[in-house]
């Protein structure tokens, strides 16, 4: 099983450095909204959809969205890195009270187990993920920042899983996932904290303006979106009674197993982005 699973992670790391290596930013964007819609076929099930058509529906809500925050915002235009910031704090205030919702829960349980709440979260966390990972591909060395995203919430779990093992001895959400705990967590503040630190240190003299505290800050924001990302799915799984999203990466489950950190921490990364002035 974990051969299976890092090649499937290396097949994947490949594919996405080579689009963002090699693909114009018209595909990107195509791409990246297949991904979502990939992730709200599988979120359908959450929502409570189990035939076809409803699901292939709710799925084709995402590019749909998609196509109206493209036109809405101005997308490619440079400019629209601004007009999209709305959007992004509405999306991270939406991720704010996720976190209300996993601390208390299961306070509040019949409120998950509502099919249109269900299916609003999963519409709205698809589409403002997308807008976030195309708001970053417009920014500045885009490619390179999309990848710093990623590879911040790569390290965040890394740390948890490996410091968690070693010394994880109190549950982080006992009722939603009993395997992650507190020093796991702490454990992947602390990867983030050394990715930043060396980051800081190889960013090139144009991006001087961009102090270490603030990095930090960002860091450790987006990291801690992603916890709540991975967290609020795996309620919604739990609610529905299935361990994983689906089955199409081998190794991995589905893709909402993969994207579910992305989805808390690339509308948090790239609001920060921009109010840090990058």
């Amino acid at each position: 099983m974990l051969r299976l699973r890092v090649i499937t992670a290396l097949i994947l790391a490949g594919g996405l450095v080579l689009t963002l290596a090699f693909a114009s930013y018209p595909l990107q964007a195509c791409i990246f909204a297949l991904v979502a819609t990939a992730g709200a076929w599988e979120w359908a099930t959450l929502a409570g959809a189990h035939s076809t058509w409803y699901r292939g529906a709710f799925a084709a809500g995402i590019p749909l969205l998609c196509f109206v925050l493209w036109s809405g915002v101005g997308l490619p235009d440079m400019e629209s890195a601004a007009a999209a910031q709305p959007f992004l704090a509405a999306s991270a205030f939406l991720w704010s009270v996720m976190l209300l919702g996993l601390k208390y829960y299961p306070a509040g349980q019949t409120i998950w187990q509502l099919v249109i709440v269900r299916a609003f979260l999963g519409l709205a966390i698809l589409s403002s993920t997308w807008l976030a990972v195309v708001t970053c591909l417009i920014m500045s060395n885009g490619a390179l920042v999309v990848f710093a995203m990623i590879l911040t919430v790569a390290a965040a779990d890394v740390g948890a899983y490996f410091v968690g093992r070693r010394f994880g001895r109190h549950a982080l959400a006992k009722s939603i996932s009993p395997g992650k705990t507190w020093e796991g967590f702490w454990g992947g503040l602390l990867s983030v904290v050394l990715l930043t630190t060396v980051t800081h240190q190889a960013l090139p003299p144009a991006y001087i303006h961009l102090g270490f505290g603030s990095l930090l800050a960002l860091g450790l924001a987006t990291a801690g979106a992603s916890v709540v990302g991975d967290l609020t799915v795996s309620l919604l799984k739990r609610e529905v009674g299935v361990k994983d999203s689906g089955s199409l990466l081998p190794g991995h489950g589905g893709v909402l197993d993969r994207l579910d950190s992305i989805c808390g921490a690339a509308p948090v990364f790239a609001l920060g982005l921009l109010l840090v002035g990058y």
